[in-house]
């Protein structure tokens, strides 16, 4: 087994990819939709972060988080996001894939990938990079061929504070070159 060894600074930025188990395509359905918010609202009651930036597509997401000051566990941020996740979404209705030999002698559900992908923000071009590369993903997977057709992400709350222009990513962003991420690649 590899061995993945994370870098965990307190009030850092972090950028995360987050996968659905086998590249299953729900999350953007209704029920996904509404426990991954509540399963969100109730981990940061618990362990507070600051979400920066995030776009929800069908097999996975990605997100930038600020962590508090004195806070450098964003691994127990997202253990609860999923497991709260879910514990809920199936109680709802929702259903798990087939699950493996391995899921099944470890008890576990067929939803999400074990892992994570996590990049530690270096500096504001970084930062910007990573914003930029989060909100072109619809587009960048093909889902639409413009930004203002995707409601799953938080694009639209920066085009409305003037951060990205009306035709903003109607072509790939030099920013976002050289960002293909573990949830991107095919």
């Amino acid at each position: 087994m590899p061995f993945y060894r994370r870098l965990y600074v307190p009030g850092c930025i972090y950028f995360f990819t987050v996968v659905t188990f086998e590249r299953r395509k729900f999350l953007v359905d209704e029920l996904a939709r509404k426990v991954l918010h509540q399963a969100y609202q109730d981990t940061q009651s618990r362990h507070p972060f600051e979400s920066l930036a995030i776009c929800l597509l069908p097999d996975h997401l990605h997100c930038l988080w600020q962590l508090p000051e004195n806070d450098s566990n964003f691994s127990i941020r997202w253990a609860s996001i999923k497991g709260i996740f879910s514990r809920n979404y199936l109680q709802s209705g929702g259903m798990e894939s087939e699950r493996n030999a391995s899921r099944m002698a470890h008890r576990e559900v067929a939803i999400w990938q074990r892992r994570f992908w996590e990049h530690l923000i270096r500096d504001e071009e970084d930062l910007e990079r990573h914003f930029d590369y989060i909100h072109y993903n619809p587009i960048h997977h093909g889902y639409v061929s413009e930004l203002e057709k995707w409601p799953w992400s938080t694009f639209h709350r920066y085009y409305e504070k003037g951060q990205y222009s009306a035709n903003w990513g109607h072509s790939r962003p030099e920013s976002v070159y050289g960002i293909e991420m573990a949830g991107d690649v095919e």
